[in-house]
């Protein structure tokens, strides 16, 4: 905690110094260009990949970077609520899923049934990644571990892009092309990006 509280001082007297009048103009309203879904994992930092500012991004985080299909339910839905507000009240340009490397959320996924018996929630949850779960499994043998963690990675954002075209207001807004898609596989250890290619099936470097 000590740690934290160094950096609230730290933070006062240098980066909110250095962007004062950027702080200023954030005051009474936000206007980000880009809805940003990713992980909650630590490791991964929104701004720091791309470079922005406060402001900029509005970031939705949830284990595996998860988008639930688009119903209408009386359930409270933190994810789906956080898109709606994104694209209707903020009206975003860009809605980026952005996966990485050593997802502990879809190494868990290929664990045995009973590996998260001790958590049923995030169990529930990563139900969502299952259909993405089944296919690494019966397109991946269980010789090659590494190839079926790639393979879950990539495969689980491109599902979550089709879970928001299934969104009507998203498909709306794409059509009339005030709206893009786009999915990305950040790679921790190199600061790679990888980015979805619709039109090949495939992720290709951004960054090199």
């Amino acid at each position: 905690m000590q740690r934290l509280l160094e950096g609230l001082v730290k933070f006062r007297r240098g980066d909110f110094e250095d962007h004062r009048d950027l702080f200023k103009e954030l005051k009474a309203e936000q206007k980000p260009h880009t809805l940003f879904i990713t992980c909650s994992d630590s490791r991964v930092d929104p701004n720091m990949i791309t470079g922005t500012l406060p402001g900029e991004l509005f970031i939705i985080r949830n284990i595996a970077n998860l988008v639930p299909p688009y119903r209408q339910t009386p359930e409270y839905v933190a994810t789906t609520s956080a898109i709606e507000y994104a694209v209707l009240a903020l009206g975003v340009e860009n809605i980026i899923v952005c996966g990485h490397s050593n997802c502990g959320g879809c190494a868990a996924c290929l664990r045995p049934s009973d590996f998260l018996v001790k958590m049923p929630h995030t169990r529930k949850w990563l139900e969502l990644a299952h259909p993405v779960r089944d296919r690494v499994l019966k397109e991946i043998p269980d010789s090659d571990p590494e190839a079926r963690k790639w393979m879950m990675e990539q495969v689980n954002v491109v599902e979550q892009l089709k879970h928001l075209m299934a969104y009507p207001y998203i498909r709306q807004k794409i059509s009339s092309r005030q709206l893009t898609l786009s999915g990305w596989h950040y790679i921790i250890e190199t600061g790679e990006v990888f980015i979805y290619d619709k039109n090949i099936g495939e992720f290709l470097l951004a960054n090199g």
